[in-house]
């Protein structure tokens, strides 16, 4: 993802986008919603373990293609249905051809009303934010960027098996996110929500992507963009973190980040990135499963569950 305060570099969004309205969300302030099944924040710790286990997943390579495999056998044994979108990219030192795929599992397929929640499961190919610049050129982990997302996606999907939520929910793992240029080519990043948004298989209320949320030391301010353009969503779901006592969730204003909740938000989804940006090993070698909590995990998990449920 580019961080776009970080670089002093602005992604342009297209005129239509304005600013939602202000919205009061009283069913949350009475608390309805349907009865949800248990997240288990140390079986999401598990998975995120065994991604790191496979090594860098970057595109291309021998990593990435048996977490793939990995995925698809644990979507298919929860999901109603699960499909791939294959695609090519631009993968640094590799080029723009390179094979890549979104993995998406549905859950009631039959349901007119539909959410999306996502994740990039792919790891950037080298640690350039590395304090060692000796290491810079190396592949890391990414425990907590890639990893953690993934985590949570594939453990609410066995949530929705065992109690299915009362609208449609389909599951994304994005690919290509992490391979592009900070400063010179922003249309190398988030290649596989790119991708997805322009071959929309329905419509969605709304959409939740979640980055960099297994940080040890979670805390979750509300993304620029988000706020800006899905202020609602973002409301309500920050109202439910509250309700349910998940203190992570900052009710304030983040950094405006060009993620993989922008290609949707140009589609006309109100789509929130949730995601920590305060995180001292992004991109370098110290990315791993060590500074990354099972608690983390549970509290965005438990709220993301709150939020479907309550529908």
């Amino acid at each position: 993802m580019i961080f776009a305060d970080r670089y002093r570099h602005r992604i342009a969004l297209p005129d239509c986008l304005t600013v939602a309205p202000f919205c009061l969300w009283i069913l949350v302030a009475l608390g309805c919603s349907h009865p949800k099944p248990q997240f288990d924040p140390d079986r999401a710790f598990r998975d995120l373990v065994t991604q790191t286990q496979f090594g860098p997943r970057v595109p291309g390579s021998d990593a990435h293609a048996r977490c793939a495999e990995w995925l698809l056998a644990q979507l298919q044994t929860v999901a109603d249905s699960v499909w791939e979108q294959d695609f090519t990219g631009y993968s640094p030192g590799a080029g723009d051809s390179v094979p890549m795929v979104n993995i998406v599992a549905r859950f009631g397929g039959d349901a007119s009303r539909r959410v999306l929640v996502s994740a990039h499961w792919d790891t950037r190919p080298f640690a350039d934010m590395d304090p060692d610049s000796s290491k810079h050129g190396r592949h890391f982990d990414g425990a907590n960027d890639g990893g953690s997302g993934v985590a949570v996606l594939l453990e609410m999907a066995r949530c929705l098996d065992s109690l299915p939520p009362p609208i449609g929910v389909d599951f994304v793992f994005y690919d290509g996110e992490d391979g592009g240029d900070y400063q010179n080519a922003p249309g190398t990043w988030c290649l596989g929500s790119r991708y997805f948004a322009s071959h929309l298989p329905g419509k969605y209320q709304w959409a939740i992507n979640l980055d960099m949320v297994g940080d040890a030391d979670l805390r979750l301010p509300q993304e620029g963009y988000s706020l800006k353009l899905a202020r609602p969503t973002v409301e309500r779901l920050w109202a439910l973190a509250s309700r349910l006592g998940e203190t992570a969730f900052a009710p304030e204003p983040g950094q405006v980040v060009f993620d993989d909740h922008v290609p949707l938000l140009m589609h006309g989804i109100p789509a929130v990135d949730v995601i920590d940006l305060d995180y001292p090993y992004w991109h370098t070698t110290g990315d791993t499963a060590e500074h990354c909590s099972a608690s983390s995990l549970g509290t965005v998990g438990r709220v993301v569950l709150e939020m479907m449920y309550s529908e």
